[in-house]
C-alpha cells in the first residue's frame, strides 16, 4: 500500500470512530443519548474543550511541563538502559549474578513507587521523571541486552579473524545488531515515559496534562477528561514520529528500513 493510501485508510478509521461516537451520543439508535453523552461526552464537546485550551493558551504550559518530564524520563531511562544492557550482554558472569535482582525490580508495580518518589523528590518534576525512568528502563534494557546477544556468530567470528579490536567489534558488529531491537523498544517506551509523567501528575502536581485530566475528573467533566486524553495521544504520536526520523537515519543501511521507513 502506498503512503497516501495508508494515510487515507488511517484517517478513514478515525472518521468512522468519530461518526459512530457522534451518532451514539446524539441519537437513539444505540440507546439513550443522554446516558451515553454523560459517560462518554460527545465529539463536539471534546473538540470545543481542546479549542478553548488552545485559544486561551492554557494547554501550552501544561504540555511543556509534561513534555519536559517525559523527555527527561525517556532520555535518562534509555541511555542508562542502553549502557547497562550492552555491559551486561558483554559480561555474562555479571549478568548472571544480577539476573534475579533485575527481574525482581522489573516485577515491582510502578504505581506503588509513585508516592515513594513524591516523598523523596517532592511534588516537582523529578518525582514524575523518576517514575517515567522506571517504566522506560526495563523495556529498553531487555531489548538491548537480547539484541547484543543475538549477534550473528558467523559475522562475529569473521570480524575477530580479521583482527578487529573490542572497540571495533562494538561499533561495527554489536551496535548494528542491537539497533533494530533498541528502536523497537524506544517506540514502545515513548508511551511509557509519557504514562509515567501523567500518572505522577495525576497523583500530585500543580501543572501538566495529568493535572488537567485530574481536575476535569474531579468536577465530572467527561469532555475535559477525553480532551486531555486526545491531546496526550497526539502528543505521543508526534514524539514517536521524531523517533522514527532518527531510526530512518541510523538504519538507512537496511533495505527494508530505507524503503518502508520502519
Amino acid at each position: 500500500m502506498s503512503r497516501t493510501g495508508l494515510l487515507a485508510a488511517q484517517v478513514a478509521v478515525a472518521a468512522i470512530i468519530v461518526v459512530a461516537w457522534q451518532i451514539a451520543s446524539t441519537t437513539h439508535i444505540i440507546g439513550d443519548p443522554n446516558n451515553i453523552s454523560f459517560f462518554f461526552s460527545t465529539p463536539a464537546a471534546v473538540v470545543g474543550q481542546i479549542w478553548r485550551w488552545v485559544v486561551g493558551g492554557t494547554i501550552w504550559y501544561h504540555l511543556w511541563i509534561t513534555l519536559l518530564e517525559s523527555m527527561l524520563a525517556f532520555v535518562i531511562g534509555s541511555v542508562a538502559a542502553i549502557l547497562i544492557g550492552f555491559w551486561f550482554a558483554r559480561q555474562p558472569t555479571l549478568a548472571a549474578i544480577f539476573d534475579p535482582y533485575v527481574k525482581a525490580a522489573n516485577a515491582l508495580p510502578r504505581v506503588v513507587l509513585a508516592p515513594i518518589f513524591t516523598l523523596w523528590f517532592g511534588l516537582g518534576i523529578w518525582s514524575k521523571v523518576a517514575l517515567g525512568v522506571t517504566l522506560v528502563f526495563f523495556i529498553v534494557f531487555f531489548n538491548v541486552y537480547q539484541g547484543v546477544r543475538e549477534v550473528n556468530t558467523t559475522v562475529l567470528s569473521n570480524a575477530r579473524m580479521l583482527g578487529m579490536s573490542e572497540r571495533q567489534l562494538l561499533r561495527h558488529v554489536y551496535w548494528p545488531s542491537a539497533l533494530s531491537w533498541m528502536f523497537s523498544s524506544l517506540h514502545t517506551s515513548i508511551g511509557f515515559a509519557v504514562v509515567g509523567a501523567v500518572v505522577g501528575e495525576y497523583l500530585g502536581a500543580a501543572a501538566g496534562l495529568g493535572y488537567l485530566i485530574q481536575q476535569a475528573e474531579g468536577v465530572f467533566d467527561v469532555g475535559g477528561v477525553f480532551a486531555g486524553m486526545f491531546v496526550l495521544a497526539a502528543f505521543v504520536l508526534l514524539i514517536d514520529w521524531c523517533v522514527t526520523l532518527v531510526e530512518r537515519r541510523l538504519l538507512v543501511w537496511r533495505p527494508e528500513i530505507s524503503k518502508s521507513g520502519r
